[in-house]
């Protein structure tokens, strides 16, 4: 039953393909490309939050350290 659904629904979605790619070019609305600074928020967000990795990296490196040199430090004999 739900490939009959599935194949509906590609066979509408070939139809809309067909459908436009049919249609002359003047008649095709000019959508706005850009979306103004959406991308800015995206572009913050990746720094801010690679700063924060970066960070977060750094910490445990320093924790490694010093719980391997005090590891190190304890007599085993």
């Amino acid at each position: 039953m739900g490939d009959i659904t599935e194949i509906q629904y590609l066979l509408t979605m070939m139809r809309v393909l067909a459908d436009r790619l049919t249609v002359p070019a003047d008649e095709i609305p000019d959508y706005p490309r850009g979306r103004g600074d959406v991308g800015a928020v995206t572009t913050e967000t990746v720094i801010i939050i690679a700063g924060l990795a970066a960070l977060a990296l750094a910490v445990v490196a320093i924790i490694v350290a010093k719980v391997t040199d005090k590891a190190n430090s304890i007599p085993t004999s």
